[in-house]
């Protein structure tokens, strides 16, 4: 659609908008900074050849503001006819009730804060389905059907379906491989469902954040550095942090993470080089590409940071509990 298409089409349809919520949606279908009718014309221009590229340029800035106006002067006649009703007026005048304002869950506010230190360290938020593929959720990550761990991880499956919510954010990790080259830093949060009992600190639901990076040269070297900074920035002290030895299907070596707080050490993630078997499944020459990945519990380092004690409140819906945030 050219300009002077949309130019007809868009003051006919606003002549006929009489409520806020239409002229909002319309505001944003002709202005919208990311898709708007107008803003896709003015990002082509550069495609255009110079002479063409001033005449659609003019005409598109200059109706821009044309369009705008109109679209504020059409707010205030809407404004002007809700307050009446029939010959009489409300009083604009008469103090109006104050309706409680809600804010964000613990969890979102650490969410939040932990993709904020993460991007300032150059890694990219990628996110994935919460229903997944038993290839994604298992196999091209290094657990075959035979593998003990599909035990531990017991789940919750989609009747007469490959299908199950997922156990784990790694997923993620595998669907981008197979659709990105290196080198790159990615963090996924997300959801995760697990079949377990719950009580003060596990539950049948969780919410998880995966890290993964990969390069020629990547090490654990890389990872302590990664994660010793990123703790430092979340808590707003030193944190001391040990690595041991332990074992997952989808890296080797692998090691658990402990921090030290409060003179005593606690587990707080996962971790480990990315198993060649993985890159093989995303397409990856294991002899040209080395990472590290890493998985933690957001509701784990939430509990740490607001000192909640268990698990089950965040999920709740108990607003004395969630007005404390």
């Amino acid at each position: 659609m050219d300009i002077y298409q949309i130019k007809k089409q868009s003051l006919s349809e606003l002549e006929k908008i009489q409520d806020p919520l239409e002229l909002e949606m319309f505001r944003v279908k002709y202005l919208g900074r990311k898709d708007g009718e107008l803003t896709v014309i003015l990002r082509s221009l550069k495609d255009l050849p110079l002479e063409k590229r001033k005449e659609i340029g003019q005409e598109a800035n200059k109706f821009r503001q044309e369009l705008e106006e109109a679209v504020k002067n059409k707010n205030k006649e809407i404004e002007n006819w809700k307050l009446k009703i029939g010959n009489s007026k409300i009083d604009i005048t008469a103090p109006g009730v104050k309706l409680p304002h809600g804010h964000l869950h613990p969890i979102t506010k650490v969410l939040r804060q932990v993709e904020e230190i993460f991007m300032s360290m150059g890694f990219e938020i990628v996110e994935g389905p919460d229903i997944e593929t038993e290839y994604y959720n298992f196999d091209a990550l290094n657990i075959p059907k035979e593998h003990p761990v599909r035990d531990l991880w017991d789940t919750f499956w989609l009747k007469d379906i490959d299908l199950l919510l997922r156990t784990h954010t790694s997923p993620v990790q595998a669907r981008y491989m197979e659709k990105h080259n290196p080198p790159f830093r990615i963090i996924v949060p997300g959801r995760c469902f697990r079949h377990e009992a719950t009580d003060a600190s596990h539950s049948h639901t969780f919410y998880q954040l995966e890290g993964l990076m990969v390069d020629k040269d990547t090490s654990v070297a890389n990872f302590k550095a990664v994660i010793e900074e990123f703790f430092k920035r979340l808590f707003k002290q030193e944190i001391e942090i040990r690595l041991r030895p332990s074992y997952f299907p989808f890296t080797e070596p692998s090691f658990e993470v402990d921090i030290r707080k409060n003179k005593n050490w606690l587990e707080i993630m996962g971790a480990g080089m990315v198993h060649p078997n993985v890159f093989k499944a995303a397409g990856y020459n294991p002899a040209h590409w080395q990472g590290f990945a890493f998985g933690m519990g957001l509701d784990r380092i939430a509990m740490m940071k607001y000192k909640i004690d268990d698990i089950r409140l965040f999920y709740s819906g108990d607003l004395r509990f969630l007005k404390q945030f």
